[in-house]
């Protein structure tokens, strides 16, 4: 397939050259090609790395070894001796221009200076001293993202203590599988947050949460609006406000080893309890600042808006921006409140230059038809950053032809389980549609065969053959490793299998078919699912759909749900039509069994569509961790379309 050329860039002047000079000018390499450039990196990864460390300006101490252990995966280790202070590193400045800007889809708006976070960072640490957190302690959170969030985390960070955080809309339920497994100190809640409307109140869940966690000392809370002083509550508390108000400022920052735990993220849980995964403050700093540098361009100064909450890796990535002196935009609540506009409304009076959101918000603004260029100049907008899922070269096109056009578009993809990406953009490299740009520098990716050979324009496993700074240090409470092997080694030897099912096209891009578990296999043929979402989601009709693979009469056969636009029916025509589509766009191997309207599709609180839960139901399996479900409930009427077909 012949992918159309969408952007060019014009200006070459970025960090990406200025750091290929610097190794042109230190001999190091001889050569300016991104490719050539990128090779190095793999194959002299002391230079490249120390040499990141330098460029991206890590405040703290360097020593050898850069790399010890690193032809063994699991036991190789960065900057062993080398120290830093992650909070201190995102604390560069003390002026009153915006660190954190705040919005809210109930319409609240607030701004922090860098002089006032450094100020509260140095309160909310010091409360933690006092009230017995010390290093490796735990301090768990369920917050909206608010800019106590960022505060809360950062003074975490300074003294050294691990961080974790849900996003408010999680339930009891599944903030006990989360928390339960690292023994939070103290946990951090607001009163209430937004959604599509409606102010949900939170505090009425403390109670179920401190009887099934006990480790939990101290509990701090924080008002949404920043005004209120009391709280209707039978649990002894201590007020956020009361905390800046009167507790004493902690300056000093602390050099702490690189390899200091810094968070606690969670896999989805969707096949089990979550495990939890620890990455360190050193692996995610050097990795993060390398990509925002040299991946994204984002320059001192720069607004950086992602469309996150603090239950997805994307809120950490967002709030490491702080390190490269950018300004990054909070905000709470439903995308799509009051208006499908609303996120660009934001861009625009801000003058936001990298935005990012999952590829689903693109997808459901495209589906919809919202021409925002209509609307919108978005003169200071730069980059447009998507993730989550896989970004169809429709709404790539939808992108450039709707939104801006001259736009660098990168879609990424990498994960909760390196903090990072794996492929992701490039200010250097044309944009194509339907593709991501390139392999991050020192990352070494590569698509596989089932029998572990390299794959060129063809589909396979997308893996990493050699190790990178940002790979979990460890996950909790898992004794000799077991299942951190099991959920990257076990497939090739001492090669991290990612589980996304890819391929490196001929323009030296990537594309992202979705997960390795949800793939198809019809008569033998491996079938990404984005493929035929890509097909079926151009349909005016279509919203959302979800295809999944059920064993039938000693064989197999494709089930797809699709969730239709409003005053739409699936009829046998519209069947027909898409059948019809799918065998001329893809092949008749891709043509599903059945087709089955749905009112919902079940998706993360990360916005992510759960196809293994579909495909358990389907196949009359076990279904386990539904607290990890934005909206469970609409498991029931897959049940109940399941029996009218049995």
């Amino acid at each position: 397939m012949t992918r159309r050329l969408l952007w060019s860039p014009k200006n070459k002047k970025n960090y990406l050259n200025n750091f290929i000079n610097i190794l042109n000018k230190k001999k190091l390499i001889n050569n300016k090609n991104f490719d050539k450039v990128h090779e190095w990196s793999i194959n002299n990864k002391e230079d490249f790395w120390e040499e990141i460390w330098k460029f991206v300006e890590i405040n703290g101490k360097i020593k050898k070894p850069i790399i010890e252990n690193k032809n063994d995966f699991i036991k190789s280790k960065f900057f062993k001796n080398s120290k830093l202070n992650y909070a201190e590193n995102l604390i560069q400045k003390n002026d009153l221009s915006d660190a954190l800007i705040f919005y809210s889809e109930s319409g609240e708006n607030r701004r922090v200076k860098w002089k006032e976070l450094k100020i509260n960072v140095g309160k909310i640490a010091s409360f933690y001293k006092k009230n017995n957190i010390n290093k490796g302690d735990r301090i768990a959170a369920i917050l909206p993202n608010i800019p106590e969030a960022v505060i809360s985390f950062l003074g975490a960070a300074k003294i050294g203590a691990i961080w974790s955080s849900c996003s408010s809309d999680f339930g009891p339920k599944a903030v006990i599988d989360r928390f339960k497994q690292i023994k939070p100190k103290i946990l951090i809640i607001s009163n209430y947050y937004y959604y599509n409307g409606k102010k949900i109140k939170t505090l009425n869940r403390i109670n179920e949460i401190i009887k099934k966690i006990p480790s939990i000392k101290k509990i701090i809370i924080i008002p949404y609006d920043d005004k209120e002083k009391n709280f209707d509550v039978k649990f002894s508390y201590h007020s956020w406000n009361e905390i800046i108000a009167k507790q004493s400022i902690l300056d000093e920052y602390e050099c702490f080893e690189f390899n200091l735990p810094l968070y606690i993220l969670y896999s989805s849980g969707t096949t089990g309890k979550p495990k939890c995964i620890v990455h360190g403050a050193g692996g995610a700093l050097i990795q993060h600042k390398k990509e925002h540098k040299l991946h994204c361009n984002i320059k001192p100064g720069d607004k950086v808006f992602y469309f996150t909450t603090c239950g997805w890796m994307m809120w950490n990535w967002l709030v490491s921006c702080l390190a490269s002196e950018a300004t990054i935009i909070l905000y709470d609540g439903s995308p799509f409140f009051p208006n499908y506009e609303n996120l660009f409304d934001i861009i625009e009076k801000e003058k936001v230059n990298y935005f990012g959101t999952g590829a689903k918000f693109l997808d459901t603004i495209k589906n919809n038809k919202i021409q925002i260029n209509k609307k919108y100049k978005l003169k200071s907008l730069k980059t447009i950053c998507s993730t989550g899922s896989p970004l169809v070269h429709e709404t790539f096109d939808y992108i450039y032809e709707k939104i801006k056009n001259d736009i660098h578009l990168t879609s990424i993809s990498g994960g909760t389980d390196l903090i990072s990406c794996f492929v992701l953009g490039n200010p250097n490299m044309p944009v194509f549609s339907g593709e991501i740009q390139c392999k991050g520098l020192g990352m070494d990716v590569a698509i596989f065969d089932e029998k572990g050979q390299e794959l060129n324009n063809m589909k396979g496993e997308l893996v990493c053959k050699s190790t990178f700074p940002s790979k979990p240090l460890f996950f909790w409470n898992d004794k000799k490793n077991i299942k951190f092997f099991n959920t990257y080694f076990n497939k090739y030897p001492n090669i991290w299998y990612h589980g996304d099912y890819a391929m490196l096209t001929k323009n030296k891009g990537y594309i992202i078919y979705g997960r390795s578990d949800a793939t198809l296999n019809s008569s033998g043929v491996r079938i990404g699912t984005a493929e035929l979402y890509r097909v079926v989601e151009n349909f005016n009709e279509i919203l959302e759909c979800i295809a999944v693979e059920q064993k039938y009469q000693n064989d197999t056969r494709v089930i797809m749900f699709v969730k239709l636009i409003k005053k739409n029916i699936l009829n046998n025509k519209l069947i027909d039509k898409i059948k019809n589509s799918i065998k001329y766009s893809l092949s008749p191997k891709h043509v599903p069994y059945l087709i089955i309207e749905i009112s919902d599709i079940p998706k993360t609180k990360s916005g992510k569509i759960v196809e293994l839960t579909i495909k358990k139901i389907v196949n009359n399996e076990k279904i386990t961790n539904l607290n990890s479900l934005y909206n469970p409930e609409c498991l029931e009427e897959y049940k109940s379309k399941l029996k009218e077909i049995n």
